[in-house]
């Protein structure tokens, strides 16, 4: 995969967020291997400058794509913690999620969108 190279990592995320970082070595990948849900595989997830960055990409639009990206999330910090006391009085820090879809698909969508998890509550 392109992105398994700390370089071009770190150049796609310098183009998404507008960054200069230039030492690949501050990107940590953290990627769950073998990581599907619904047939949708955990593309790509690594931290930079204390964040957890998820980029996915989609050739088909779902709006349930927030609640598919918490299951992500939920797994890869319980990889982060599992050595933590996550029952104990000492906090457990988590670095805060960053979601990106990458869109090729057939059905026309806007540029940028946000979609929020709120918006599939009952």
């Amino acid at each position: 995969m392109l992105f398994r190279d700390k370089k071009n990592l770190l150049e796609l995320y310098n183009a998404v967020s507008g960054k200069q970082y230039t030492d690949p070595e501050k990107l940590t990948i953290n990627t769950l291997e073998n990581a599907i849900y619904m047939a949708m595989k955990n593309d790509l997830s690594f931290i930079i400058d204390s964040r957890l960055s998820l980029y996915e990409h989609q050739s088909t639009y779902s709006p349930n794509l927030p609640l598919r990206m918490l299951m992500y999330l939920s797994d890869i910090y319980e990889e982060m913690t599992r050595t933590c006391n996550v029952y104990g009085r000492e906090k457990v820090l988590i670095p805060p999620p960053q979601f990106l879809i990458f869109y090729n698909g057939k059905d026309k969508q806007p540029d940028r969108q946000e979609l929020r998890l709120s918006d599939l509550y009952a």
